[in-house]
């Protein structure tokens, strides 16, 4: 009677054993696990399987001994441990997965591999599991891009841009690069994209850099453009977020954006054309703020202008220009000098040379600085009564761009900030671009080596 307890009872055990093992196969083969322990789970899977159906049909057997039913009771308890282990281990790797971050920083023209110091580890911080395993940054030669799903979510796409500039004194310098990685951790946020340590990925940038030293241009007029990029690689066919990012960083030399000295720009202002707006991205650089305005600077070439003047709202607000950030000076209605931008109000990029044109501006003290909305009607009437003295762009690229012209519903409104020698325009520019180079000593020029 005592065995036939026994056998019963492992005959329970083993049909749960049973089920568990069809489980694990379902599991598999559904890719829920991560690859290295489906192996382990199919082979446990096969040996429960068999191992059940013989613990289903001996144990039944009143005449049974019971040293077998015992030593079936001990192996379907060991399977269930290893089951439930397995099972562990599994639901802990794919936590940690998803809260890696691939780095990869990537030269142009290099032919050498070198590796970062181990001081450069980058965590993602999104995930809500602390105990991620970090991968290390690797710098290589530039080579293809390697993300061989179809289904990565690689439409999540953000990116910075910077420059290292060559000093006078021979020195290579970032600008302000604490400002780009905080905006780029704002805009990965934004995305659901993992985050990352900014200071860190500056110092594997300047790793870069310095490896690649022979590529920052010997030249005032010319700099190394750096452009670090974080996608989406999340093989998941949807709209979800992306657990997975790959960061990687692309240099390459640039020549000047005015290669004949500063000549300004004509702008076409259509309301039609809409940037950006409340509650949207416009304040985070990503791929998707600058891909739908390609048509509408093709269409503005067209017409012969050079650039798209960005307008809002019924009241038609001007927001950007092109790629920069907007600025006027101008006599304002109460009669003050004024450098005027729009706001930070969520439709406008909060540019790094917009934050040091304005900060400059502010420790001169020589006349009002300002971030109020400005509107196509303030402009007209500014130039109407003749107080608008420049009107300029600002952006990594140019660092600052005049503005002439603007074609603005069927009229063409002229600017004249050549007329007046765009006298502050020039003085942005060659006070950024000392310090830049290095023949101002500032706090905002970050020596690489």
């Amino acid at each position: 009677m005592c065995i036939f307890h026994t056998n019963t009872f492992l005959a329970f055990l083993s049909l749960h054993s049973y089920l568990f093992s069809v489980s694990l196969l379902i599991l598999n083969s559904l890719f829920l696990f991560p690859s290295s322990l489906c192996f382990l789970s199919l082979l446990l899977s096969v040996y429960l399987f068999f191992h059940s159906l013989f613990s289903m049909s001996s144990p039944l057997l009143l005449n049974c001994p019971p040293t077998l039913s015992i030593r079936g009771f001990i192996f379907s308890f060991i399977s269930f441990s290893l089951i439930a282990s397995t099972c562990t281990i599994a639901f802990q790797e794919r936590r940690r997965e998803h809260n890696a971050l691939f780095l990869y920083l990537t030269s142009l023209w290099s032919n050498h591999q070198s590796t970062v110091p181990s001081t450069t580890t980058l965590f993602s911080s999104l995930s809500p599991i602390k105990s991620c395993t970090p991968t290390w940054p690797v710098i290589s030669a530039h080579s293809d891009l390697a993300v061989p799903r179809p289904s990565d979510a690689v439409f999540k796409y953000l990116f910075e841009g910077m420059k290292a500039y060559r000093g006078v004194d021979n020195k290579i310098r970032l600008f302000r690069p604490s400002e780009n990685m905080n905006r780029m951790i704002n805009s990965a946020k934004r995305t659901s994209l993992p985050t990352f340590d900014g200071q860190e990925l500056i110092i594997c940038m300047k790793k870069l850099i310095s490896l690649d030293k022979e590529w920052v241009p010997y030249s005032k007029n010319d700099t190394l453009y750096i452009r670090p990029t974080l996608i989406g690689i999340e093989p998941t066919l949807g709209v979800s977020s992306s657990n997975h990012a790959l960061l990687f960083v692309l240099t390459g030399p640039v020549g000047p954006y005015f290669p004949t000295g500063l000549k300004p720009v004509s702008l076409v202002a259509d309301p039609k054309y809409v940037r950006a707006w409340p509650g949207g991205s416009g304040a985070y650089k990503m791929g998707s703020n600058y891909a739908p305005t390609l048509w509408p600077q093709a269409e503005a070439i067209k017409i012969g202008c050079q650039q798209v003047l960005w307008l809002f709202g019924e009241d038609h607000q001007m927001t950007e220009v092109g790629t920069m950030n907007l600025f006027m000076f101008w006599t304002n209605e109460q009669g003050e000098k004024e450098l005027i931008t729009p706001p930070l109000n969520g439709i406008i990029l909060p540019g790094i040379t917009r934050k040091s044109l304005l900060e400059l501006a502010h420790s001169w003290g020589e006349f009002k600085v300002s971030e109020n909305v400005i509107t196509m009607q303030h402009l007209i009437k500014g130039l109407e009564e003749k107080r608008v003295e420049e009107v300029f762009g600002a952006g990594t690229a140019c660092v600052v761009c005049p503005v002439e012209r603007i074609l603005y519903e069927g009229k063409n409104l002229h600017i004249p900030t050549m007329d007046n020698n765009a006298v502050l325009t020039t003085r942005f520019l060659k006070a950024l671009t000392d310090i830049q180079f290095g023949q101002v000593e500032h706090n905002w020029a970050e020596p690489v080596e």
